[in-house]
């Protein structure tokens, strides 16, 4: 018996390669053509911010009226087109008083203070627009607190039309929770009675992502560790207790890798490309970053990488501790990211006193990040939490070596070097302190320049691993099945 195709809604504040901050970004540009392929039919709705060009989307006749409570009914525009390399449809919610603005979610770093109305307002466009494409969904798949608000949404103010559809949550990062003053209850048209401890109440605040997993049928995280460990008070933003109430219905799915985008064999951006067969490309694309960076040009180093947010969850704070100690060392590093402040200025400083051996690109540049990965030895994550991570996956590709916090992903996606087994496919640590980060590179390096047979070797075994989205959509499409059967008892 053929198995059943799906409807299946996918909505999302960001979604490369149109607007991306984070890795829900990536995870909602590759996740729905990996379901797609499995048969189901899937639709993806993400606001028309106006760094998106419209000229490269084409108008969809008609305008969307969106009920907002007290703010009445709002008409938006929307647009469509399909994500590269697929026949899924993205359709893009068009309203400038929301997202006609330079940024996604804040103004140099300060948030907008009407992000509640501008995610309600995408939610509920997603809900109206599937009724104005007669589209009706069998899986509404809401994403982090942006769209948290659409489970209990299909089920009351738009039960009519989407009480048959089964829902299912992601956390891509717990720490951002959308919590706002708790006037946007009247925004959502739910009923004051869900404005409670159990539900969106949280310190008489609204808590869009305690909501949302109150009511979604299933809750899914982005690695099986960091489902664990956000049923924890260090790693549960208190939100913990109510994680673990509801732990029946949670699930951890590893985020694949886009293979295609992320690999030597075939990546358009690095100098040449190289594959476990024949390496001599990488050291080519080492020899390339030196070079563009201004390094001293040397074989025989350690090259370092790190790409990346300059914030605390990063592990920021760890690197800046024990780079100086760093720089008495025979290595080189490259930093590729923006963040605080603080941390852009310090590097730049240390870039600044240590030229031969240490560089710095402020900003974000996607080739730049490719080249890094080709080019590295290694590759520096010390993240303080980390729900998935990709970008240690994308280095065992590139045969990069990762040297890595074991928490969330990184611990699911790492397995330390044993030199005695001659196993394992990276560097790990465990205490988030300097001394354990500062021993594990040092560690790392020592076997880079000590053991070039077991690097070797290891760089081997790190470009076989394999993590493919079909495997993730195989997943999920398990979780629907669960999110459906328990949304029909």
């Amino acid at each position: 018996m053929s198995k059943k195709k799906l409807n299946i809604l996918f909505v999302a504040s960001e979604v490369f390669p149109y607007a991306k901050t984070g890795g829900l970004a990536d995870v909602a540009g590759v996740l729905p053509k990996a379901l797609k392929e499995l048969g189901h039919n899937i639709i993806v709705v993400m606001p028309r911010y106006y760094q998106i060009d419209k000229s490269k989307l084409t108008h969809v006749d008609g305008a969307l009226g969106v009920p907002m409570g007290p703010m009445g009914e709002l008409w938006a525009g929307v647009f469509t087109t399909k994500l590269p390399q697929s026949e899924v449809s993205v359709y893009f919610i068009d309203y400038e008083h929301f997202y006609g603005r330079r940024s996604l979610y804040d103004e140099n770093g300060t948030p907008y203070e009407d992000n509640d109305n501008r995610f309600i307002f995408l939610s509920k466009a997603s809900l109206q627009l599937c009724k104005m494409l007669d589209f009706k969904p069998d899986i509404i798949h809401a994403n982090d607190w942006h769209t948290a608000s659409l489970p209990l949404l299909s089920k009351t103010r738009f039960a009519e039309d989407f009480s048959n559809a089964g829902t299912v949550l992601t956390i891509h990062n717990l720490e951002h929770q959308g919590n706002f003053y708790k006037g946007g209850m009247d925004v959502m048209e739910i009923g004051w009675h869900h404005f409670n401890p159990m539900e969106f109440e949280s310190h008489d605040r609204l808590n869009l992502l305690k909501g949302g997993i109150a009511h979604a049928d299933a809750v899914t995280t982005v690695s099986k560790r960091y489902a664990q460990e956000i049923q924890t008070s260090e790693f549960g933003f208190g939100m913990e207790h109510h994680i673990r109430a509801h732990a029946s219905k949670l699930f951890g799915i590893l985020n694949g890798v886009d293979y295609d985008e992320w690999s030597p064999a075939v990546d358009k951006h690095i100098a040449e490309h190289f594959d476990i067969g024949n390496m001599n490309g990488k050291l080519e694309c080492k020899r390339a970053l030196q070079k563009h960076f201004g390094l001293e040009l040397r074989d025989d180093v350690p090259l370092i990488g790190f790409v990346g947010r300059f914030a605390t969850q990063k592990g920021i704070g760890l690197i800046a501790g024990i780079i100086s100690g760093l720089m008495q060392q025979d290595l080189q590093i490259v930093m590729l990211g923006t963040g605080e402040k603080w941390a852009e200025h310090y590097f730049g400083e240390i870039s600044g006193r240590h030229s031969d051996k240490f560089a710095l690109h402020v900003g974000y540049s996607d080739a730049l990040a490719h080249q890094i990965e080709a080019g590295c030895d290694m590759f520096l994550m010390p993240s303080l939490f980390e729900p998935c991570g990709l970008n240690q996956i994308y280095s065992l590709r590139y045969g990069t070596l990762p040297i890595v916090r074991a928490t969330g992903g990184l611990d699911d996606t790492i397995e330390n070097f044993d030199e005695a087994h001659n196993s394992g496919n990276g560097f790990k640590f465990y205490a988030p302190t300097h001394d354990a980060l500062y021993h594990t590179v040092m560690w790392a390096v020592g076997v880079y320049k000590n053991n070039q047979k077991a690097f070797l070797s290891m760089q081997k075994r790190a470009m076989k691993n394999h993590f493919s989205w079909r495997d993730a959509a195989l997943a999920y499409e398990d979780v629907y099945k669960y999110a459906l059967a328990k949304h029909t008892k």
